[in-house]
């Protein structure tokens, strides 16, 4: 059995699988998620789990790199917003490294989704409660 905190099967492998600038997205229960990335869907309920349970979960695992925002978060969404960047600046104190934070239009980020390797679907039912990870390295 494995020793690390990530106990979904899916999300490990995909998480192992990632090179270098590899994207991971992180998702609401409501963003559309387009045909060509791997569909991870950890949502039970409403709620259940939360956005940052998840972010927590994944960025355990995996060295992160930048990190990508829907700009509307912070109007729509401000606690959820802070306690994401205090998550990544948590992160980056522990991984040794700076994470790059950058903000884009909703419409744009949805676009990007496309490029990740896999879209992870919370249980989050809060407005733009989404981010693209960049993986880094660990050496």
């Amino acid at each position: 059995m494995k020793k690390g905190r990530l106990l979904n099967a899916e999300l490990s492998c995909v998480i192992a699988r990632l090179g270098h600038t590899d994207t991971l997205t992180i998702a609401d229960a409501g963003l559309p998620i387009p045909a060509g990335p791997q569909r991870i869907d950890l949502a039970l309920m409403p709620g259940t789990p939360d956005f940052m349970q998840v972010v927590s979960a994944i960025t355990h695992e995996m060295q992160v790199e930048s990190a990508l925002i829907a700009e509307e978060i912070k109007q729509h969404n401000p606690q959820l917003h802070s306690a994401l960047i205090a998550l990544l600046e948590h992160l980056q104190q522990h991984q040794g490294n700076t994470i790059a934070v950058s903000y884009t239009s909703h419409e744009q980020f949805k676009q990007q989704t496309q490029r990740s390797k896999a879209v992870v679907r919370s249980g989050e039912c809060s407005p733009y409660a989404n981010v693209i990870l960049s993986a880094g390295v660990t050496f």
